[in-house]
């Protein structure tokens, strides 16, 4: 273990608490994952204090069985991207490194926009296309997810045929980011979310489908 690693467990093990640790287990996906509890704001804060962490001991954080440690480290993925000049390209290749790691819907959420969306503004999205068809849920998420940046930059093609790749998919956790995926491009273009639903409203889940539906008043 990594003298970084060996701080920010140290860090979190002295901000938990039994309380925090009942309400973090009542929303994971899984039972395998352990759990320091200690509340969400404070994991930023130590994020944030770790942000200039060596990408390398970073990705001992997401290679960690503790649900807190990994989502750390997910967090100093993002801060990096936030950072004016940042290397992109390899935060992006230390995601998809780790990818099967990343593996709970609010790690997705917490950094695939920036980490992946943004470094992939400018680049082909053939592998957000590879992720939405792969059998693993949390691939199909990322892809999604990482479709808000796209969205958010006024690039609607990729985000939209992505939505439709996902508008029927089966898993809950990937048709709630469809239908946020949905809004924002509603947002920006009424008629063609518009067009979508109603070429594929239908297939979309109900909570998928209202969510679209908000942008359009």
């Amino acid at each position: 273990m990594g003298a970084s690693r060996d701080r920010v467990v140290a860090a979190l093990e002295a901000a938990s608490s039994a309380v925090e640790s009942e309400k973090i287990r009542a929303r994971m996906t899984d039972e395998v994952t352990d759990v320091i509890g200690v509340r969400m704001g404070t994991v930023f804060d130590i994020a944030k204090q770790n942000a200039s962490m060596p990408l390398a001991e970073v990705e001992e954080l997401l290679r960690s069985d503790v649900y807190e440690v990994k989502m750390v480290g997910v967090s100093i993925l993002d801060f990096k991207a936030r950072a004016k000049g940042a290397d992109r390209s390899a935060l992006f290749e230390a995601w998809m490194r780790n990818l099967d790691y990343i593996d709970t819907w609010d790690y997705i959420d917490r950094a695939a926009p920036r980490v992946i969306g943004w470094y992939l503004l400018d680049r082909p999205r053939d592998v957000l296309f590879t992720l939405a068809r792969s059998e693993n849920r949390w691939h199909r998420r990322t892809a999604i997810t990482a479709a808000f940046w796209i969205i958010r930059s006024g690039d609607l093609s990729d985000p939209l045929e992505l939505c439709h790749l996902l508008a029927d998919d089966p898993e809950h956790l990937v048709q709630t980011n469809v239908g946020v995926a949905l809004r924002e491009i509603g947002r920006r273009d009424r008629d063609v979310l518009s067009d979508f639903l109603g070429t594929r409203g239908d297939d979309l889940s109900a909570h998928a489908r209202r969510t679209a539906m908000t942008a359009l008043g």
